[in-house]
């Protein structure tokens, strides 16, 4: 089986090559993909740098050039929800774009024309996170993730999102990495680490918090991978 394992940072894919050690670089399309095995399954991992476009690009082509059959999602988010705390795990049920607008035409926010609002991630895969959370005692929450181009850092928006998406956590990418694995049928999962709470101090909690957050995140989605096996 081919799985895709996803990041938007190189920090979010650092600590999943470190543990893999040995792999095959691939460049394509600007970017670098990193090939390897692991008990089985054969593991495509990338980084798309930051935002929509370059995620979807990276998750179309993890999926046509190199066969991804399922595609796992790690890395970072910003808290919503007052539940979530900084290293917190939040596995998306849904996602939903923040900024994708066309309410002028009588459309609710996030919506596109024969399209929905919200695209749901693989149950399947949710149930196996659930397991390695349970197994390993991790208070893993669940909720709908918003993505939008921009890094929230302002209370108003935060909350904005937050009432009418019902949103708990935004980032930059998930979303769109839905819409494409959703668009070809392949099973998803979007995992994030809380490294921020999304409000005016919002950048610095980042910068302190994205590589523990991030390898969080990463150490959980190999826990998966054990369960995935063949």
């Amino acid at each position: 089986m081919n799985i895709a394992i996803m990041g938007a940072m190189v920090e979010e894919i650092e600590p999943l090559l470190a543990f893999f050690g040995k792999y095959e670089t691939v460049e394509f399309a600007k970017n670098r993909y990193f090939l390897t095995s692991y008990k089985g399954l054969d593991l495509i991992i990338a980084y798309s740098k930051i935002g929509k476009v370059n995620a979807s690009l990276t998750a179309s082509t993890m999926i046509e050039k190199f066969g991804a059959q399922k595609l796992l999602f790690s890395g970072v988010a910003g808290a919503i929800s007052s539940d979530l705390g900084i290293g917190d795990l939040i596995v998306a049920t849904k996602l939903a774009q923040h900024d994708l607008d066309i309410s002028a035409f009588g459309h609710p926010f996030g919506y596109v024309p024969e399209g929905s609002v919200y695209v749901e991630s693989d149950e399947n895969l949710r149930d196996i996170a659930y397991q390695v959370a349970s197994e390993k005692g991790i208070a893993l929450k669940s909720g709908i993730i918003a993505t939008g181009d921009q890094f929230v850092c302002n209370s108003e928006r935060k909350e904005w999102i937050g009432k009418t998406f019902d949103a708990d956590a935004l980032e930059m990418e998930g979303a769109s990495v839905a819409v494409v694995c959703d668009s070809l049928n392949v099973p998803f999962f979007i995992l994030r680490a809380i490294s921020d709470g999304a409000d005016h101090d919002a950048g610095m909690s980042f910068d302190e918090f994205l590589q523990s957050s991030a390898k969080i995140s990463a150490e959980f989605v190999i826990s998966m991978l054990d369960k995935m096996q063949p």
